[in-house]
């Protein structure tokens, strides 16, 4: 059983699919990445190629080293290419964007401000009337299951808490596509599977197309319609998998059979891969 503040429409939310057919929202197309470090150069992404489509949710999972915060800050506008692009709705992406809201691993709650301001933030530096800014704060506030902790301060919030906050803060400017590095990485476990049932019933019920970096093999098969594996640096995509379990999830699936064959056959993949950097 989920606590009241958690369980709140998972099981009732409907579960529209991605778009058929329809053209990617976010393309990446030949990305690679090299650093020049006392003066090698060190490669850290080869030719990456992905498109998510309106309301799809894609994990990325890959080894330690293997570019997966690279490809998220290039994505984001936080980082350049050496090669390849970068296009959202068509357009390239150069610096930060508009349709591009992003959750770190981090603390990034602003301390001075409560859960309402913090999230009301974006709205307020796009200007909106302060009724408004309200109104869809508290939209949010109460889809991740927040209501009734409008007034605390960050200190005053556990950590899932505080990563519940961010994530509202950024969906409250309905951007387009959602990138989430690792968000849950400093939580213990049973707080990271109750905020992954909250993420993916958010994100459905929104339709929320989702980039989702992670190195937590069951959190990518319970959240994800499609989960990418990365092979060792320099990375590139080794297998995209379908995760074909019906929605809505939760963390109750992980026992079932289904699950166990997914997880198993990602770490099929993924243990060659996190070997060769165990040899390094």
């Amino acid at each position: 059983m989920l606590p009241t503040d958690l369980r709140s429409g998972i099981e009732t939310w409907e579960v529209p699919p991605p778009t058929a057919g329809a053209p990617p929202v976010l393309e990446v197309r030949g990305v690679s990445k090299s650093f020049v470090h006392d003066g090698a150069t060190l490669p850290a992404l080869d030719r990456v190629d992905l498109g998510l489509r309106e309301g799809e949710f894609v994990s990325v999972i890959g080894p330690s080293g293997c570019g997966k915060s690279t490809l998220f800050n290039i994505i984001g506008g936080l980082d350049m290419a050496t090669e390849g692009e970068v296009l959202v709705g068509g357009e390239p992406v150069r610096g930060s964007h508009r349709d591009i809201g992003m959750v770190f691993q981090e603390e990034s709650t602003f301390p001075w401000r409560t859960v309402m301001d913090n999230v009301a933030f974006p709205l307020e530096t796009a200007g909106k009337p302060a009724a408004e800014r309200r109104e869809t704060a508290q939209r949010f506030i109460d889809m991740v299951g927040l209501t009734g902790f409008e007034r605390h301060y960050p200190r005053q919030l556990s950590g899932g808490m505080r990563q519940r906050t961010a994530i509202a803060r950024t969906l409250a400017y309905e951007p387009r596509i959602l990138l989430l590095d690792e968000p849950f990485a400093a939580l213990d476990e049973q707080t990271r599977l109750l905020l992954g049932d909250k993420l993916q019933a958010v994100c459905t019920a929104l339709r929320q197309t989702t980039l989702f970096v992670t190195h937590n093999i069951s959190e990518a098969v319970l959240l994800s319609d499609r989960v990418v594996v990365m092979t060792f640096r320099p990375g590139r995509i080794k297998r995209t998998l379908a995760i074909d379990l019906p929605r809505p999830r939760s963390s109750a699936q992980l026992s079932s059979q289904n699950f166990s064959r997914y997880v198993g056959e990602i770490w099929d993949e993924l243990r060659v891969e996190a070997a060769k950097g165990m040899q390094i």
